[in-house]
């Protein structure tokens, strides 16, 4: 308790990770598993973790780690079933409000919700009747003003919302959640400065970081929270991003299927869906 500054050394070898607020139901990370665990267990919200390593210097995967915990007699749980014990007991978002929203490509009901970590309020948008036992078109689409609302020819991200409805219309039953996650989630200013440096000639990746941040600092936990209060258990996912997939799978969803959402390249983009491709690793057959 009476741990402070002066008790780290510095430069030392030991760096401090802060988790996430909201711990693996927002970013399922081994800081935040570490940390939701000392809370589940009445403890002070802090941890030491480290990687376990084998004998010719690999990292030990669950296999050994299980042998590991065997032989001294160690307790072992995974981040997902630190998931979906939160799951079970908690939630973190609250569905406010249900309207219709009648579109150029069908009516659709427009479901409002709120959280409680960002606080920020996300949209989905309901097609048809969410049957648990099957599985059921999603897009978890992150919010582009420049391309959603102004039609921006720098992204495909427009086109890939409007693509997903008209795909969610066709199949009579889907979903698509929509994230205030703006600029790859740094923000809409910060957005316009990764633009002004693009215009200079960088990529979407080299802007991001020439301002500091990650390529992509998106999470997923807030959007698959609001798929489960949906009755979503099993998805067709409509996606480029293997990241994506990464970011959605243990929280009591099952991707069956992977729906490719390209959008053919123009003089405009087609640098920037290059770069997803070749930086970010995004499944693009037409760039």
């Amino acid at each position: 308790d009476n741990t402070g500054p002066y008790d780290l050394a510095s430069p030392g070898h030991v760096f401090p990770l802060r988790a996430r607020e909201g711990g693996v139901l927002v970013r399922t990370g081994q800081t935040e598993g570490s940390v939701d665990l000392c809370k589940m267990a009445g403890l002070r919200p802090g941890a030491v973790i480290c990687e376990v390593m084998n004998d010719d210097g690999t990292m030990s995967r669950m296999p050994q780690l299980e042998e590991f915990a065997r032989q001294h007699g160690l307790k072992i749980c995974t981040i997902a079933d630190i998931i979906a014990y939160r799951i079970k007991h908690e939630t973190l978002v609250r569905e406010v409000v249900r309207a219709q929203l009648p579109t150029e490509y069908g009516i659709f009901e427009l479901i409002g919700f709120e959280n409680d970590i960002d606080h920020k309020e996300h949209i989905a948008l309901v097609k048809g009747d969410i049957n648990p036992d099957e599985p059921v078109l999603v897009r978890v689409h992150s919010e582009c003003l420049t391309g959603d609302v102004l039609h921006s020819l720098r992204c495909d991200c427009g086109d890939q919302l409007q693509r997903a409805m008209q795909v969610i219309e066709k199949e009579g039953c889907g979903v698509i959640v929509y994230m205030r996650q703006e600029g790859r989630g740094i923000g809409l200013i910060n957005k316009l400065k990764a633009y002004h440096l693009q215009d200079k000639g960088r990529d979407t990746v080299e802007a991001n970081v020439e301002l500091g941040f990650a390529p992509d600092l998106r999470d997923y936990g807030i959007g698959a929270q609001i798929l489960v209060s949906l009755g979503v258990r099993k998805m067709k996912m409509m996606t480029n991003n293997p990241k994506k997939i990464i970011g959605l799978e243990g929280y009591a969803l099952e991707i069956v299927d992977r729906v490719p959402i390209e959008i053919t390249p123009t003089e405009q983009n087609r640098k920037y869906l290059k770069t997803k491709k070749d930086k970010m690793g995004h499944i693009l057959e037409v760039v």
